[in-house]
């Protein structure tokens, strides 16, 4: 999700049931509010120590500047002195040593990686990039300081508006300094009424700063979390510099450090402290001016009730070149858009889910959401096999009345991201095409009489020449018409037709392996011609999966299928669209009048997307009061602790219902 279209769907709201209790300890109201609550909490934690050590991180391009300068008002007020300390200036390696690390795990070779998209995840963590003797002299004088007499210096926050966060308080060296230092910027302490030190609070505030090996040092631990995009617009709008960088740098260069880097780093801590409960407090940091804040077991509880329910995320929408219309109109998307060529409906490591809590509506990272409630979401199994990862995704690609296809592409496979992207898995696809116009095409592996090497000398010439290739002389496709399913294992080429939509649905991945090996000469927004990776598109592409091989049931690479009846019910059907030993999805339909009966079995969650039909309610056999209203073309997560359930038409006409979960024998696929 490099460039989110800056859009809130105010459309897909949760609203499982939660009691008073739930909602009376969440907090907004606005960021001087949540401060205010906050500080009066801190000061009653005050009453029973001298000093009080608070450690505050959170998710890539959370911000602490303005909290902490209205805490520092607050605890004035309260007579309680107040100290920060930037935990990057404390505990990182300089930024050159950092460089060190991560920029040889990312792709500078042009020819190879034209756009500089790829590189390898860095798994060593917050704590692999801090400097150890930094580490121990910042935990000795923590521990020193707290329990000394409070005549330190009062060191406050600077405001820095839209200022890149960098080092925006002095490090661990200021906060040596003791009474009688000269300085304009140090404060005396003022004492207690009976000449008593005053109380003290230290905040230590930055990314990484709740890592394990620091987390005994805190009294309080709190977690500022924040919407991936969210994060992306801030990355984009210059709010946001990488890990050991003192200032933003070219956007796509920052964004790919992320993900490579930085945001793995964050999912990485949260993750731990999420499932350890080892946080106090949980902040939802979406918008600066209005936190949103809440006790960790008060997000627990929020997160243990809406996976009681079906749910539907929030979508990120984003524009393209060769975008379409469909989406834009029937979701009734601004009209400054220039279009919806991708709608991220229900991919993990891009959206998030907004639950109506009261008064206030709650924007929440859904992999938030899937680490704290993981085995009842996806299974005991899932969890282990995917590491905690929610391992489908879903989007809808917009081709309709647009200019063109998509890219000619292919995707690699999980040998070649372990080994080149330190990757968990494989990159696999499939397309559900649910709506079409005149013409429309689902192009996929090559056509029998394929001369694969003209081929790819074509699209070198195109991609250093400019010379248009005659894709259709290589190229396979099928005649498009709603319904049809074609299964894209890592390395099948393929593309979307224009004048459809389709419902793509893909493996795990933390980045997008997507290699273009044709593109039609196109220009991007800025009148460039669109890079192509050629070289990586040839490394990974299949060439023995031509038409007459994907089409032949006795092929282990049949994955262009016929709809096969699997079970029926009383007045309902389920047909199973595409099942494939390389891929660990499993791909139905469901087609009834009235309703359909489902069963989770408390071990597979199932995806729901009504692909046909006007309204549908997903709703709990056992507790019906637990449903999901869902709409044409929208999707719901039925969660794997749901066991039996049950899809009513709410509408007139009859209902077809994409179904996707994890095929039978998953847990023993290879990666």
């Amino acid at each position: 999700m490099y460039n989110p279209f800056p859009y809130d769907d105010p459309k897909p709201v949760n609203r499982p049931r939660l009691d008073e209790k739930t909602l009376d300890n969440i907090t907004g109201g606005g960021t001087p509010a949540v401060t205010k609550k906050f500080a009066a909490a801190m000061a009653a934690r005050l009453k029973a120590m001298p000093a009080l050590v608070i450690g505050f991180d959170g998710y890539t391009t959370a911000r602490w500047d303005l909290f902490l300068n209205l805490l520092n008002r607050e605890f004035e007020l309260l007579g309680i002195e107040f100290e920060t300390v930037d935990a990057q200036a404390a505990l990182y390696k300089s930024g050159p040593e950092i460089d060190g690390i991560i920029d040889p795990l990312l792709i500078w070779d042009k020819k190879i990686d034209p756009t500089l998209l790829y590189g390898k995840i860095w798994h060593g963590g917050y704590e692999g990039l801090m400097d150890p003797a930094k580490v121990a002299a910042f935990r000795a004088d923590l521990l020193t300081r707290r329990g000394a007499p409070t005549s330190g210096v009062q060191t406050i926050l600077p405001l820095l508006g839209n200022a890149p966060q960098t080092s925006v308080s002095p490090g661990l060296e200021t906060l040596e300094r003791r009474e009688g230092t000269v300085g304009t910027d140090t404060a005396q302490c003022v004492p207690g009424s009976d000449g008593s030190p005053r109380a003290k609070v230290i905040a230590v505030f930055g990314y990484g700063c709740l890592s394990a090996s620091l987390r005994d040092l805190y009294d309080v631990r709190c977690w500022f979390d924040i919407t991936p995009k969210n994060s992306m617009l801030r990355i984009r709008a210059g709010e946001y510099a990488n890990l050991g960088k003192q200032h933003t740098g070219i956007i796509n260069r920052t964004i790919r450090r992320c993900y490579y880097c930085d945001f793995e780093n964050a999912v990485t801590l949260r993750r731990q402290l999420l499932t350890e409960g080892a946080l106090d407090w949980y902040f939802l940091d979406n918008d600066r001016a209005r936190l949103q804040m809440m006790p960790f077991e008060t997000f627990s509880e929020i997160c243990a009730q809406l996976v009681k329910y079906p749910f539907r995320a929030k979508p990120c929408y984003l524009e393209g070149v060769w975008g379409g219309t469909y989406m834009k109109k029937l979701r009734g998307l601004p009209a400054k858009m220039r279009n919806a060529v991708w709608v991220f409906d229900f991919i993990p490591m891009e959206v998030s889910v907004l639950v109506e809590a009261g008064a206030e509506l709650l924007d929440i990272n859904y992999c938030t959401f899937v680490h704290r409630e993981g085995e009842r979401l996806m299974g005991a199994d899932c969890v282990r096999k995917f590491k905690g990862y929610f391992p489908i995704r879903f989007n809808w690609d917009d081709s309709y009345h647009s200019t063109g296809n998509m890219s000619i592409q292919c995707h690699s496979g999980g040998a070649f991201n372990a080994e080149n992207y330190n990757e968990l898995g494989r990159q696999d696809e499939s397309y559900y095409v649910v709506v079409t116009g005149h013409e429309a095409k689902t192009f996929i592996g090559f056509r029998d009489d394929a001369d694969i090497p003209a081929f790819f000398r074509e699209i070198e010439a195109a991609d250093t020449e400019h010379k248009p290739c005659d894709y259709m002389k290589y190229v396979s496709y099928e005649e498009s018409k709603p319904g049809l399913q074609v299964m894209l294992p890592a390395g099948t080429i393929h593309s979307s037709g224009r004048n459809q939509v389709i419902l793509e649905i893909g493996s795990l991945t933390v980045g997008s392996y997507t290699y273009k090996m044709y593109d039609y000469l196109r220009l991007d927004f800025d009148g460039k011609q669109r890079p192509i990776h050629t070289r990586l598109g040839e490394l990974n592409v299949r060439q023995d999966r031509r038409k007459s091989v994907i089409h032949d049931p006795q092929s282990p690479e049949y994955i262009v299928q016929e709809p096969r009846l699997d079970v029926r019910g009383d007045g309902w059907e389920e047909y199973i669209l595409g099942e494939n030993p390389q891929m660990y999805i499993s791909l139905r339909r469901l087609e009834f009048e009235k309703r359909c009966e489902q069963d989770t079995k408390g071990e597979k969650f199932h995806v729901l997307t009504l692909v046909d039909g006007e309204k549908v309610r997903i709703r709990s056999a056992e507790h019906p009061e637990r449903f999901f209203d869902l709409e044409f073309m929208e999707i719901a997560c039925v969660p794997a602790s749901m066991g039996r359930y049950v899809i009513e038409n709410l509408g007139a006409e009859p209902i077809r219902v994409h179904k996707t979960c994890l095929r039978d024998g998953y847990q023993n696929d290879p990666a």
